[in-house]
């Protein structure tokens, strides 16, 4: 008898791989891709952003964000959208993507839990590891549903 996993696997790779590019998320939305000023439109190819966004359009060239916190200075509330890197304690990247939001391991039943426990994600090592530091690597700063500042890590 085969193995569910073995039939499962391409459509569970599939499914991890397709947003992974902007191209892959403009083909799940090309409603909205094709709404946007051509000018947008070329920078979402290129996984781009710009000021005066909207939150669909950073999507698309971006994919989610990690995280979302609430700014208040004297211009008023805005949101920032972070997108995070994940490195050892001497700065190399880890892993960057999905892996780091807790994505359980479909089929850890059929693998055993043992060792890392039920739900434990594709590399438990980072998930767990007391010398990860997080940073970010791109912030999107929106005041009116629109991007008003973008902060970008120089190399």
């Amino acid at each position: 008898m085969k193995s569910p996993f073995r039939l499962l696997a391409p459509s569970l790779v599939l499914l991890l791989v397709s947003c992974a590019s902007p191209q892959a998320r403009i083909d799940k939305n090309p409603e909205a891709f094709n709404a946007l000023p051509a000018e947008q439109q070329a920078l979402i190819k290129a996984g781009k952003i710009g000021i005066g966004f909207d939150e669909t359009a950073v999507k698309l060239a971006m994919g989610e964000p990690d995280r979302i916190t609430q700014r208040t200075d004297a211009n008023g509330v805005s949101l920032v959208w972070r997108y995070t890197r994940y490195e050892d304690q001497l700065g190399a990247p880890l892993y960057t993507g999905f892996y780091h939001r807790g994505f359980a391991y479909p089929f850890n039943s059929f693998y055993g839990s043992g060792f890392y426990g039920p739900g434990a994600g594709f590399y438990p090592y980072y998930l767990s590891s007391n010398t990860r530091q997080e940073r970010d690597h791109v912030r999107v700063v929106f005041s009116d549903n629109k991007v008003s500042a973008i902060e970008e890590e120089v190399k």
